[in-house]
């Protein structure tokens, strides 16, 4: 017995320690919403909006803990609700006679919305993403009156811009963080990991493409704040330009690392260019003057050797990049403009982007179908909740963890509302009592969305505990509607997790292979000279390297050997994007056409020898050349060299891709 007890007491004490008490910046940020909610609520009840509920609904779902979130995604959820808003007007016009062709259209248009969500990031794929059930709450939610369509839309607006205002004014009030610290923190974290790896590199040679990919994944995660700052300030375009050159600057850092380990490690340094490197990175300002010079005086000589070159082109990156890093930095701080600006493509998976729409289309067929043929009264309301669920499903990096949170969340949302609405309110009809009511739920929700753990399920209770309450003025206090509407969102919540586990599940595997199909196209494209933006091409690579290193299993052999052959892919990539750009300035200088052709060719046919072989045809026509020309063929140089040590050590990898396939 006096084991049981103890085994018991060990159990309790480890949930007890598990659960932390929220801090006071997580209690601070629940009143706010609730705060805002309750504004929202009663402008709406004032106003006397049809739809008061909405309002409280929309700062729901704009509840982030940081100001600059907030007011981003409320720009693209007004933007997207007025795209829906036109659509469904045009569905109303053209199909309004036809339940079918309505549907049809609907789920085409949910298919096309999710599509493009998956080409684009954080508020931007959200803003997309309704603008597709914006068209079920105003077209399908009316599929019986289209002469409604109009009027729902125009209540729908109104009651998204005072949520929207509501949610703004009170964060203005209480003074709700910016995210410019996170941001902050997280860019300087990156910059510190990416002058370790650099550092490890210079001194130890390769550190390996897990502490690559490592130190890049924490340079990449503070990217979504990067567009959110430019909205906290008066100068927040600067700051959000100086993040991204940041940013940039330290995914070119890793590269350009990683490359100068491995021409030092294959031919040495008999230049000690390292303690020079090092020696630019500790704050010797005339480190990269000095190394500039040695390189023209290199190129202008007859003793130039690619290997040589690549050296200290590498070296001269490093103390570039670390130099563009600070100034990025630097203009986040104070805002003044920074020395460039750089866009930071992400990289999308066409296939991974259609399973997702397609799934979506799936879901809401066989949600007709099933409510359509169960005679269900409010199947229009059922296949609302449905499509909206899958959609944002299909933009949440963690689909499945969405969906489970649904499942549990809605059953939870139905009870809390009618807790509140049968036992707390009882009837009673005075908004303070409703305000009182609504508090626990609301502060409990924000809580829990604040812990990743019970992100999903602290979303849902927090949206759809109003939207099932629905509270009124006055509250009908209506069973039967309360039970209809329970039923309907816990069904749409298990019909999701049903569809997310079984319609199109897409695996690590899957995503894995359609990166590396994608990389291999990339490569063939610079290989054969497709227009490129060389610098964009890097920051591409590295987000791709990103997304993989999430896709690989956890540790081990295989983790590094998957690893390897993608920064080998990459490497390549950005070698030959770089060398095709330096190519088109040098196309026109007379002394280096042969060259050029030479390189071309070279490039096309992605093996080590020719490669190095027009490395040295280039040289040889930078003697004669132009001086302004050198350091424009002393890069293609070092892209060529970098190029043939990633085609001679990954031979067999680039074999197997069919790298040298028909292009």
């Amino acid at each position: 017995m006096a084991e049981v007890t103890t085994e018991r007491r060990g159990w309790i004490d480890a949930v007890l320690d598990r659960l932390e008490p929220p801090p006071l910046s997580a209690w601070a940020y629940a009143l706010r919403i609730w705060l805002a909610m309750m504004l929202a609520l009663a402008a709406g009840f004032w106003l006397q909006l049809e739809s008061a509920s909405s309002a409280a609904v929309t700062v729901a779902i704009l509840a982030q803990p940081r100001r600059g979130q907030a007011l981003s995604k409320a720009a693209y959820r007004f933007l997207g609700t007025l795209v829906g808003f036109a659509v469904a007007i045009v569905f109303a016009a053209l199909f309004a006679q036809d339940r079918v062709e309505m549907l049809v259209a609907f789920a085409t248009w949910m298919g096309l919305c999710v599509f493009v969500a998956n080409y684009l990031q954080g508020t931007k794929a959200y803003g997309a993403m309704l603008s597709g059930y914006t068209v079920a709450i105003i077209a399908i939610n009316n599929i019986d009156a289209p002469q409604s369509v109009f009027t729902t839309g125009i209540e729908r607006v109104a009651a998204i811009t005072l949520g929207i205002v509501s949610i703004t004014f009170i964060n203005d009030a209480l003074g709700a963080p910016s995210i410019f610290p996170d941001l902050s923190a997280g860019l300087a974290k990156g910059r510190d990991a990416v002058r370790d790896v650099v550092r490890k590199a210079i001194r130890d040679g390769d550190p390996g493409p897990e502490a690559a990919a490592d130190a890049m994944r924490l340079v990449a995660a503070p990217r979504d704040a990067i567009g959110v700052v430019a909205t906290e300030f008066h100068d927040g375009e600067n700051r959000a330009a100086g993040a991204r050159s940041a940013v940039a600057a330290l995914f070119a850092s890793v590269a350009a690392a990683r490359s100068f380990a491995l021409a030092v490690t294959r031919s040495g340094d008999p230049e000690d260019l390292r303690t020079r490197v090092l020696a630019g990175l500790d704050g010797d300002r005339d480190a990269l003057p000095d190394l500039m010079a040695r390189l023209d005086a290199l190129a202008a000589s007859g003793e130039a050797h690619p290997d040589s070159v690549l050296r200290h082109r590498r070296a001269i990156d490093l103390l570039r990049q670390d130099r563009l890093a600070e100034d990025g930095i630097e203009a986040l701080e104070t805002g003044r403009a920074p020395m460039r600006d750089m866009r930071l493509p992400v990289h999308r998976d066409f296939p991974d982007a259609l399973r997702n729409a397609t799934r979506v289309v799936i879901t809401i067929a066989i949600s007709a179908a099933l409510f359509v043929l169960s005679g269900w009264p409010a199947t229009s309301s059922a296949l609302l909740q449905v499509s909206a669920f899958a959609a944002l499903a299909s933009i949440n990096p963690n689909p499945i963890g969405f969906a489970t949170g649904a499942l549990w969340g809605m059953p939870l949302a139905a009870a809390c509302a009618g807790v509140v609405e049968f036992i707390v309110l009882d009837g009673g009809q005075g908004f303070p009592l409703l305000a009182i009511a609504m508090a626990p739920v609301i502060v409990t929700a924000c809580l829990l969305s604040l812990r990743p753990g019970t992100a999903s399920l602290g979303f849902i209770l927090l949206v759809f505990f109003p939207v099932v309450l629905s509270p009124a003025n006055p509250q009908p206090y209506n069973p039967e509607s309360y039970i209809n509407a329970s039923v309907l969102f816990c069904v749409s919540g298990l019909i999701l997790f049903l569809v997310i586990r079984i319609v199109l599940p897409t695996t690590n595997a899957q995503r894995r292979r359609w990166s590396l199909q994608a990389a291999r196209a990339d490569v063939i494209e610079a290989l054969s000279g497709e227009p490129q933006e060389a610098d964009e091409r890097v920051n591409l690579d590295a987000d791709r390297l990103v997304q993989f290193a999430g896709w690989t299993c956890a540790a081990g052999a295989v983790r590094r050997a998957t690893l390897r052959h993608a920064f080998a892919l990459a490497a390549l990539d950005t070698a030959a994007a770089g060398a095709q750009a330096g190519l088109n300035q040098l196309a026109g200088v007379p002394a280096y056409d042969g060259a050029v052709l030479e390189v071309r060719t070279a490039l096309r046919r992605a093996e080590a020898e020719p490669l190095r072989e027009a490395c040295a045809a280039l040289l040889a026509a930078a003697r004669t050349a132009p001086a302004e020309s050198r350091r424009t063929a002393t890069r293609v140089v070092a892209d060529l060299a970098a190029a043939s040590y990633v085609v001679e050590g990954q031979g067999r990898v680039l074999r197997r891709l069919d790298l040298w396939g028909t292009r």
